[in-house]
This record gives structure tokens, sequence and C-alpha cells, in this order.
């Protein structure tokens, strides 16, 4: 009577070696282990890289919205004046933002004029959209101000305008430059509205990382945008930075009992929500796209292992007559099949962090082998392919590869486990 052993003993994992080492007539068996090893390495790989290009996504545009952009957007729902006409906008706008900037958890909040006009140098003229703002709090915006590495004196703010980078080459101007500011309208006089045509010297060129900022955006000082746009005494909003961004609904009742009935509230969520959940759903489509690719890739062990257990039909029968148990023959198989899918993981693990570590370069290089620019920032909003490697997405790829691995591998090797011994030699 064949006496059990203990499971995965040493002499099992040198007959899978043993198996694993095809000889030549076996050759068939080596190919599909090859095509095995590659396709899981392959899938791993293509997967890791994937949710790192999909998280550095993610990061990089919630950080260019937050880093550029208002966390909490107050503005009024408009008053009527004693002209019958609506008037919009704050009348005492200082006193509105010290009030807001005392709610707890609000780090800043900034009176802003908004306005939309044509710049021009005297040759190319291009749309833009003014943003007047104090120089405080025009240095304490965290892309655009002190230390994002922009070009020109943060301290001459005062002095002239500050153009986004995009709208600096568009119009071939550098800091020093003066150009035309264009508002349709402008002077009120006697016969009516005539446009306002003002030259300002640019002192400040900012890259925020967004292709849309940086082409549109142009920042004045609060006092000037508010004699520019004829809004003297009144902003049109007040810019509010919270500590926690991601929390943003639990600031807005405190919010807006601090500026008051008139005013509403347009939060960063409100205008990038449908886009972050379009992300969400691609993410989620994308994740069992390339899950099915790994279980594709996982299949070719089954094809290599029943090829395998057929070429060793006798080898089987002598190890059963001889008293191997049915459990050893069942795990010298799987670890035949689970050895393909750890060494296939392992190297797609390696490849897809290493890859996605060096995602610069690689993308350098693809760019010099095509002759231009494969990644159009003006149709995806960023200025590069980032990858942002997070160790959550890294274990859920491992998980998938191997736990597929393993499962198929099950099938030919319980096939295996149960050949008959007799019906195996009968013919030898």
């Amino acid at each position: 009577m064949a006496q059990s052993t203990a499971p995965f003993s040493g002499f099992e994992f040198m007959i899978a070696w043993r198996y694993l080492r095809a000889r030549r007539a076996e050759g068939g068996v080596s190919v599909m282990t090859w095509i095995s090893l590659i396709g899981i390495t392959l899938a791993v790989f293509a997967l890791i890289l994937t949710l790192a290009v999909r998280a550095g996504f993610r990061a990089e545009f919630v950080d260019t919205i937050l880093g550029a952009n208002a966390h909490v957007t107050v503005y009024s729902s408009g008053v009527v004046g004693e002209d019958g006409q609506l008037i919009r906008g704050f009348t005492q706008p200082e006193a509105m933002a010290a009030a807001i900037a005392r709610v707890p958890g609000v780090t800043r909040a900034a009176p802003l004029i908004k306005g939309k006009l044509m710049v021009s140098d005297g040759e190319d003229t291009t749309g833009a959209e003014v943003y007047g703002m104090s120089p405080e709090d025009f240095a304490a915006i965290p892309r655009i101000g002190a230390g994002s590495g922009a070009i020109g004196d943060l301290a001459r703010y005062p002095e002239g305008i500050a153009l986004g980078s995009g709208i600096a080459r568009e119009l071939g101007v550098t800091v020093g430059d003066r150009v035309r500011l264009i508002s349709p309208s402008g002077v009120r006089t006697a016969m009516g509205t005539t446009p306002r045509v003002n030259a300002y010297e640019v002192v400040y060129i900012f890259t925020a990382g967004r292709y849309d900022i940086d082409t549109t955006r142009i920042y004045m000082p609060f006092i000037e945008a508010q004699s520019f746009f004829n809004k003297e005494g009144r902003a049109d909003e007040i810019e509010v930075m919270v500590e926690n961004p991601d929390a943003i609904e639990s600031y807005g009742d405190a919010i807006l009992k601090a500026a008051g009935p008139a005013a509403m509230l347009w939060t960063w969520k409100d205008s990038s929500g449908a886009f972050l959940r379009a992300l969400d759903i691609e993410d989620n489509v994308m994740f069992v796209i390339l899950s099915v690719l790994v279980l594709i890739a996982a299949m070719n062990i089954v094809s290599g292992l029943i090829m395998l257990v057929k070429n060793k039909g006798r080898d089987i029968g002598i190890l059963r007559t001889m008293g191997l148990t049915e459990g050893s023959v069942l795990r010298v198989f799987f670890i035949c099949g689970a050895f393909t899918g750890v060494i296939g993981t392992v190297a797609g693990v390696i490849l897809g962090c290493v890859t996605a570590l060096n995602i610069d370069q690689i993308m350098s290089a693809i760019n010099w082998l095509n002759g231009a620019e494969v990644w159009d920032p003006s149709i995806r909003g960023i200025y590069s392919l980032p990858a942002k490697l997070q160790a959550g997405d890294v274990l859920s790829a491992v998980a998938l590869s191997l736990g597929l691995s393993f499962v198929v591998t099950l099938f030919p090797a319980r096939r295996a486990a149960r050949m008959n011994p007799v019906e195996a030699l009968r013919y030898e």
C-alpha cells in the first residue's frame, strides 16, 4: 500500500524540474512552456504599466486642478440695483474674504476679478481670460506663484501682468516685453461704451502644467483689474482654498454661512467631477480587459501541461507502480505549471516597474523615433505621460496573475493524478 508523503517534498520539485527541461523529442512541451512564460510576463507587464499610468494621470490631473484653481468658488446670485438692473459680485469683498478665511479648515480666501479679453503684441492676437488678484494671493497659488519654477520677478507683479507660457509662446513675447489688453466693455462715454486698450509689461510667465490654463490665463493686480473692467469697489468671486480638498463637501455649510445669504458655491468637484467619474469607469474597464489578457496567457499553461501529461504517461504509470500517490503526482504537475506562472509574474513585475519608473525616457525615445511628439497636450490637457507606481496596484497584478496561474494548473494536474497506471503502461 502506498504511503503518503509530506506535501511538496524535495523529490516532487526534482521530478517537476526534470519534466520542465524538455528533451529534443519533447520540444513541443518546451515551446509551450516558453509561450506560457512570455504570455504571463507580457500580460502582467501591461497590467502594471496601465495601472501606473492610470494612477499617474489621475494624480497629475487632480494636482493641476488643485494647484492652479480654487477649491471652492464663492459667487453671487445677484442683487437688483437702484436702476433695476441685476448686479453680480460682492461690494465688500475684503470683509467677506476675511469672514470666510476664519472658517475652520480654510487656508486662504481671496477676492477675484474675472474677465475675458483679447491680448496682442502688435502683430498677433489671441483670446485670454484675466484673473485680477492681489500680489499676496497670487504668490500663494502653488503651481503659478512662489516656488512654481516660473520665469520673471514675482516681486514686480504689481507693476505689470503675468502670462501663461502658452500665451507667451503664441505671441512670441517674453519677460520685459509689452502687450496690449483689449476689452470690448471699456470706457463709458456719452456716445456709448468704447473698447478699452491698455498696454502692460510682462513681468512674469508661469507654466501651471495644464494646457488649457497656460494658453488662456493672465493675472493682473486686483486693483488694476477693478479699474480695467469698471468694477471699482467690488469683486466677481471669492477664491477659497481648504486643507482637505477631497472632503470639500464638509466645508460647504460653514462657508455659505460666513459668505451670507446671497452667496453660492461651486467646488472643484462640481467642475471636474464628471471627468473624474469617467476616469474611474475607464479604470475599471481597463482592469477587466487586462485581467482577461492575463487569463488568456494563463490558459497557455493548461495547453503546455496537457501536452506534458500526455508525453509523460509512461513515467506517471511507472511512478504510480513504485508507490507515488495521486497527491504527489498532482503536486508534481502543479509545480510545473505554477513555476511558469511564478517566473512569468516576477518577470512581468520587474519589466512593468522598470518601464513605469523610466516612462519619461521611454517617451523621449519614442518621440525621437517617430520624429514628432506623440503626446499632444492640447488633447490630453497635461504635458507629459505620467506614471505613478502604487504598491496596491502591483500587489493586485501579482495576486491576479498567480491566482489564475495556480487555478488553471489544477485541472491538467488533477487529470495526471487520476491516470490509471495500468492503462498508462498497457501499450508500453
